[in-house]
C-alpha cells in the first residue's frame, strides 16, 4: 500500500533518488517497487531493542539523506528516521515520539491506509496528488493461464482466516462447478499444514494443488500476473494479486475495507456477510463466536458467480 506513495515522491522530486527501509521478510517484493534505487532490509530480530534500532539506522548516516518520511506509526521507525540524521524527518503525531520527527502532522482517521500515506505527502508539500494506483513492476510476465485460480484462505489474523470446515465447503463447490479449472492454495510454509487439511479429503483433488511454502514472494507475484483470477481472504496476497491487475476476489471479515481492501478497483469484489452487528469488529480473534462466523457465512454461491464472470463463464 506504500506503492502510490513512492510514485507520487518520484512525481514531486523527479531528480531525487530513494531509497527505503523495508522488514526482512518484504525484501523480495521491494525490488519490484518501481522507483526505488537502494533497499534497506530491517530485521528486529538482528537489532533488538531501541539500541539496536538505532544503531541500524545510524549506520545510514553516510547517505546523507534530505528528506526522511516515516510512514508506519511505530516507535522502531521513528527512531530509524532519527538515527539516519536526515535534515528533515516527516511522519504522522502518534506513538509519543513525534518529538523525533522535524515535521509531524495529523493522521487522518477513517480513509484508506493509501490515501493516509499519501496525506502525509500532501501535509508536507501543499501539493495535492491526484493520481494515485498501487502497482508492482514485473519485468518479464508469464503467459496468463486462463484456467488457473489461486486461493488464499490464511491470515496472521485468526479473526480473518477461514474455518477450515467452510474452506472445504467452497473449495468442494468450485471443483465441481467449474470444471476445467484448476485450483493453487498459495501460502507461507508454516500454513502449508493447514492448507493440507483443507485439501484432505476434497472432490476433484487431482486439480488442487498446495504451493503453500513454495514460493517466494517475487515468484508469487509472477505466478499471480499469469493466474486467471486471486480468491482470498484479507491479507497481503489480497494486495499483491490487485497491483499486478489480476481479477481479485477478497473475502471480508474482522477486517474493515474501507481502510484495508486492495486499492485498485478495477477487476476488484469484495465480498462480506454484512448481517451480524458486529461487522467489522477489526479485531485479531473473534471473542464472541470462537470461530470467525462472518467468514463462516459467507454466500458460497455469491463467491461461485463472481468467479464465473471472471472466468468468463457467467
Amino acid at each position: 500500500m506504500s506503492t502510490a506513495f513512492v510514485s507520487a515522491v518520484t512525481q514531486l522530486y523527479p531528480d531525487s533518488v530513494i531509497d527505503v527501509v523495508i522488514k526482512k521478510e518484504l525484501t523480495g517484493i521491494a525490488s519490484l517497487i518501481p522507483g526505488l534505487r537502494t533497499i534497506h532490509s530491517f530485521s528486529k530480530q538482528e537489532n533488538k531493542g531501541l539500541s539496536g534500532v538505532y544503531r541500524f539506522g545510524k549506520k545510514l548516516r553516510t547517505e546523507n539523506y534530505d528528506l526522511f518520511f516515516n510512514l508506519p506509526t511505530s516507535l522502531s521507525s521513528l527512531v530509524i528516521g532519527w538515527a539516519t540524521g536526515a535534515k528533515s524527518r516527516v511522519g504522522f503525531a502518534k506513538e509519543g515520539g513525534f518529538f523525533l520527527l522535524t515535521h509531524a502532522y495529523k493522521k487522518p482517521l477513517n480513509v484508506h491506509r493509501v490515501d493516509e500515506y499519501i496525506s502525509l505527502l500532501e501535509q508536507f508539500t501543499g501539493k495535492t496528488i491526484r493520481e494515485r494506483q498501487v502497482k508492482l513492476a514485473i519485468d518479464k510476465p508469464g503467459q496468463r493461464d486462463n484456467n488457473r485460480v489461486l486461493i488464499n484462505f490464511n491470515s496472521e489474523a485468526s479473526s480473518r482466516r477461514m474455518p477450515l470446515d467452510k474452506a472445504k465447503a467452497i473449495i468442494n463447490l468450485l471443483t465441481s462447478t467449474f470444471k476445467n479449472a484448476k485450483f493453487a492454495f498459495i501460502g507461507s510454509p508454516k500454513e502449508a499444514a493447514f492448507v493440507e487439511q483443507v485439501i484432505d479429503g476434497a472432490e476433484n483433488a487431482t486439480r488442487i494443488e498446495n504451493l503453500a511454502g513454495k514460493t517466494d514472494l517475487v515468484s508469487l507475484v509472477s505466478l499471480m500476473a499469469a493466474s486467471a483470477a486471486v480468491l482470498t481472504t484479507d491479507s497481503g496476497p489480497a494486495h499483491i494479486a490487485n497491483s499486478v491487475g489480476t481479477p481479485t476476489i477478497v473475502l471480508f471479515g474482522a477486517g474493515n475495507e474501507q481502510n484495508t481492501a486492495p486499492y485498485n478497483k478495477q477487476n476488484l469484489t469484495v465480498i462480506r456477510y454484512g448481517k451480524l452487528s458486529c461487522e467489522p469488529c477489526v479485531k485479531n480473534t473473534c471473542e464472541l463466536y470462537g470461530i470467525p462466523k462472518c467468514l463462516q457465512m459467507i454466500d458460497d454461491l455469491q463467491i461461485v458467480s463472481v468467479l464465473g464472470q471472471y472466468l468468463g463463464i457467467a
